[in-house]
């Protein structure tokens, strides 16, 4: 009753608080640094296979934005860092920007936050003065269109600006970055909205030269003399995640912010890496995201929040094999463009998000780009040496038409793979073929994969040629994570750790 008077004597109060009852979600990264990369159409198909319902765009493009309409999958588009200055500096610029990038999209696509930038403090800090300008000119936009309760406005941050994040309770914000932070926290207090930090344990671990635990970092179970502990509130730490989570929460309180949620926009296990990578692997990228995802589901929240939901986006979807840099920048998908997991992850229930596996449901076509001559000539060695029944592709028959080497090609590629049972290799055909997720079937013509995707398939000795052989309803209800890379992680963890043994 007290606070509905309050909201009836000041109309224009923002009233923000931890909710226990919101149930937190999990989302992914959408990166496109990718060779082949998927069309919007295949892209959204696989967010509706794999149940995910909330995803992140780097930037707000028309055509991915026109492909999830009507999906009822909520999604966070992007101001990238090169259009930041000139809508910093402009509010005309950042009212165009929002009438080009938003009004022609909603409501039929969900978006539910504009992201500012990201990383901008740590990457680009020539931007770092017009950033909160940015954001205020952004939801004044948003204001002026009605749409400021619906699409909040933040800005994705490293977790380079939290200092002595170990043990959590000490953490502060990088003091030189004050003059940003302070405004910037009180911008987001002022408009409900949520801080967006960046969340890599893998970092953490890779930085901390042994001092953290790799079971730490990956969620495994911790006998508990081996916890974590901080010897100011005696709050146990089973993971790095809520403990870099609740040293965001330290930091904000730090400043006097007690009531500002935490979205993680970022967190993720590389599935590769080079020599001095080892821990790099598809079974730690498995177990830490499979780990992660039960973690937020579970609603446990973090020591110093318990029962707070924590939002997180997995980076990413796909590998981003174009991605400059090391072995692992280039391997952090659960997905290749294909549409095939790069793991299968330790998840079960119905409808969960990431549960389906789709390991057997692929298939192998034609590149509708491939040389025809090639492509005929595999043919011919499907048809032939592959030993491929290929009646279904003669005059009157089902698979006839279209009477296209590229439509023939892709029923014999397919039926040789599931033939082979789908090994590593069996899709190639000198390079002309593909595997994809996408059903190619049509009409009456049933490609092979289409009906036996759970058979069992008989090996044989011949090998193909290879070159190498409207859910609506997106609460702005999130939290938890800042990584820590800095050293005196590893010096703050050493002395936290000796003082929990």
């Amino acid at each position: 009753m007290g606070l509905l008077l309050l909201l009836l004597l000041v109309p224009h109060l923002v009233v923000f608080a931890f909710s226990v009852n919101e149930e937190a979600f999990v989302g992914v990264n959408i990166g496109t640094d990718v060779s082949d990369m998927p069309n919007p159409t295949q892209v959204v198909a696989l967010l509706k296979a794999q149940q995910i319902r909330h995803v992140r765009l780097f930037d707000a493009d028309q055509a991915m934005l026109l492909a999830l309409a009507n999906t009822g999958i909520c999604v966070i588009v992007s101001v990238p860092n090169d259009q930041l200055l000139g809508i910093g500096q402009s509010n005309a610029t950042a009212a165009n920007w929002v009438s080009r990038n938003i009004l022609p999209h909603v409501p039929a696509t969900n978006i539910t936050a504009i992201a500012i930038g990201s990383e901008v403090l740590t990457t680009l800090p020539n931007a770092a003065p017009v950033l909160v300008s940015a954001m205020k000119f952004i939801h004044s936009a948003l204001v002026a269109a009605n749409l400021d309760t619906k699409i909040k406005v933040s800005t994705p941050h490293s977790s380079f600006i939290i200092l002595d994040s170990f043990p959590p309770s000490q953490a502060f914000f990088n003091r030189s970055l004050d003059p940003v932070i302070v405004p910037l926290l009180k911008f987001l207090q002022d408009t409900g909205s949520y801080l967006m930090l960046n969340v890599y344990p893998y970092y953490d671990f890779m930085k901390s030269n042994g001092v953290i635990p790799l079971d730490y970092a990956l969620f495994r179970p911790l006998p508990p003399n081996k916890e974590a502990v901080d010897s100011n509130t005696l709050l146990h730490y089973t993971n790095v995640f809520d403990a870099v989570v609740d040293a965001a929460y330290f930091a904000m309180s730090y400043l006097n912010f007690t009531n500002i949620s935490i979205l993680v926009t970022e967190s993720g296990w590389p599935s590769k890496g080079d020599s001095s990578e080892p821990d790099a692997s598809l079974d730690n990228a498995n177990s830490y995201n499979s780990n992660l995802i039960r973690h937020v589901l579970n609603n446990t929240g973090t020591p110093k929040h318990p029962g707070i939901a924590v939002s997180t986006f997995i980076y990413e979807l796909y590998n981003e094999d174009l991605r400059p840099g090391s072995v692992s920048e280039k391997n952090w998908g659960l997905f290749y463009s294909s549409g095939v997991p790069v793991y299968t992850m330790h998840l079960t229930g119905s409808g969960t998000v990431l549960a389906n596996d789709t390991t057997n449901q692929t298939y192998c076509v034609a590149k509708e780009n491939a040389d025809k001559e090639m492509v005929q000539a595999a043919l011919d060695w499907a048809c032939g040496p592959g030993k491929v029944d290929c009646t279904p592709l003669l005059q009157e028959n089902p698979c006839y038409e279209p009477n296209t080497v590229i439509a023939h090609a892709s029923y014999a590629f397919d039926a040789y793979y599931h033939k082979m049972g789908m090994a590593d290799g069996t899709c190639n055909f000198n390079g002309v073929a593909k595997i994809t997720t996408s059903d190619p079937s049509y009409g009456s013509c049933k490609y092979p994969g289409s009906g036996r995707r759970n058979g069992t398939f008989t090996n044989s000795s011949s090998l193909a040629p290879s070159s190498g052989s409207t859910a609506s309803g997106c609460h702005p209800q999130y939290s938890h994570g800042v990584p820590t890379f800095l050293s005196s992680l590893i010096v703050g963890l050493t002395l936290w750790t000796a003082a929990s043994l």
